[in-house]
């Protein structure tokens, strides 16, 4: 672990982003263009005394999760982020490691989105990232472990995934899931990850079984479904996504399709977590 040069690393990341590219307001009381240390800290979600000592370097080495966190939060790119880790001893993820991180400019479009709920997500599905507006709208998506990472496993294993939609919109949805996976599968032809994921859901769900059966083939650009918030009803929404030219990470851009559906996440978005809960930990992400 190269402490110094750790430290000199992070600084510098710190003071080269301004606050507007991670969503935080410049404030009138700014001296310094760049990020502060708690701003640091409360993006990567760890104690300002250890993003303190971090820069000072008189840390213990950072695990890898905490690395892979200060990434997120620093918007490193993949140069970056993989100096990162050299710097404090560790090796760099692997390629399929690597993909569940979000890329660096991918959580910049996040930031930029504002109020516009948006994801990023790997193209098996599991949300890599989430902007406010997307964790008020559907729940925080991105704790999962496990096959449950995966939007498709759950919708297909957990009846909880299925709750945040109207029953008259699931069997397109479910196609629609299948037909994704079915192309992201072909892509990766003789990749475990992808065969693996595909045999554990046609042994833990007939109605996978049936949908894989019928070997439909569509990736996933363009849609609109009704998400049903616990507090604020249903909300009509236009689903975008955009695909990264290597189609490793798409970022899925949610807007209102209709006048109601802008008020009530207009009023969802003032209002935020304190008076309404965050939804389904469940819900369907794409």
């Amino acid at each position: 672990m190269e402490r110094d040069q750790l430290a000199d690393f992070l600084r510098r990341r710190r003071e080269a982003i301004r606050p507007a590219e991670v969503g935080i307001p410049d404030g009138p009381r700014r001296r310094a263009p760049g990020l502060r240390r708690e701003e640091v800290a409360m993006l990567a979600g760890m104690s300002v005394d250890y993003v303190v000592r971090l820069e000072q370097g008189r840390s213990s080495q950072p695990s890898t999760q905490l690395l892979g966190a200060l990434a997120r939060a620093l918007r490193l790119s993949d140069d970056e982020r993989a100096h990162l880790f050299h710097l404090a001893g560790h090796r760099p993820p692997p390629a399929d490691g690597l993909a569940r991180l979000a890329r660096a400019g991918l959580l910049r479009m996040l930031d930029l989105l504002g109020d516009t709920p948006a994801l990023v997500l790997s193209d098996l599905g599991e949300v890599l990232a989430q902007n406010r507006a997307a964790v008020l709208l559907m729940g925080d998506l991105t704790g999962f472990s496990g096959d449950r990472r995966y939007v498709v496993y759950r919708w297909f294993t957990d009846r909880a995934a299925r709750a945040v939609g109207p029953p008259e919109e699931q069997e397109h949805h479910a196609r629609s899931l299948v037909a994704d996976l079915r192309a992201a599968a072909g892509r990766r032809s003789g990749d475990a990850e992808a065969a693996g994921l595909v045999d554990r859901l046609l042994a833990a769900s007939a109605d996978f079984r049936r949908l894989w059966a019928e070997h439909e083939v569509a990736v996933r650009r363009a849609d609109r479904k009704t998400f049903l918030h616990p507090r604020m009803g249903p909300l009509l929404m236009d689903c975008e996504t955009l695909v990264t030219p290597d189609q490793g990470q798409q970022l899925l851009v949610l807007t209102p399709a209709d006048a109601e559906a802008r008020e009530r996440l207009e009023l969802l978005c003032v209002l935020g977590t304190e008076e309404f809960p965050t939804g389904a930990a469940g819900a369907p992400a794409r």
